[in-house]
């Protein structure tokens, strides 16, 4: 599919890395999803966020990707959910998202966002960040 126009990257099996996207575009999530499947991620998407902690519940991920700005509840608001509560906390969630300005960062940030990336977004530097995030959260 998608997958095939992107240079494989040399990575290990992921099956056991379960990631949640969370992205109200349909190209840019199925784009991202397809192609963190085919560097062997466990993924489940989701186009808003009406699922979304019972999805984790029933899921469990290992990382989340979150876009902010969602149709029917904003990221910042998940983010600040999520730092609320002891089940959450300690996933950590990698903002894609279109809002480019320092501030937008800064407030994802503080609401315990481990990483910012500003789409469009380099998938290269995106899965390096999974990877190390998904290493700092095994240990």
């Amino acid at each position: 599919m998608t997958a095939r126009f992107f240079k494989r990257q040399q990575f290990q099996s992921h099956q056991s890395k379960r990631i949640l996207l969370i992205e109200d575009n349909d190209v840019n999530r199925i784009l991202l999803d397809d192609y963190l499947n085919y560097c062997g991620y466990d993924v489940r998407s989701l186009s808003e966020a009406s699922t979304f902690f019972s999805t984790i519940e029933q899921f469990q991920p290992k990382l989340i990707l979150l876009d902010l700005k969602l149709p029917d509840i904003d990221g910042y608001t998940l983010l600040e959910k999520m730092h609320k509560s002891p089940d959450y906390v300690n996933i950590p969630v990698i903002v894609v998202s279109a809002l480019a300005f320092k501030a937008d960062q800064q407030r994802a940030l503080d609401l315990g966002a481990c990483r910012y990336f500003i789409k469009p977004v380099n998938l290269i530097d995106l899965i390096q960040a999974i990877e190390e995030e998904l290493a700092l959260n095994s240990k």
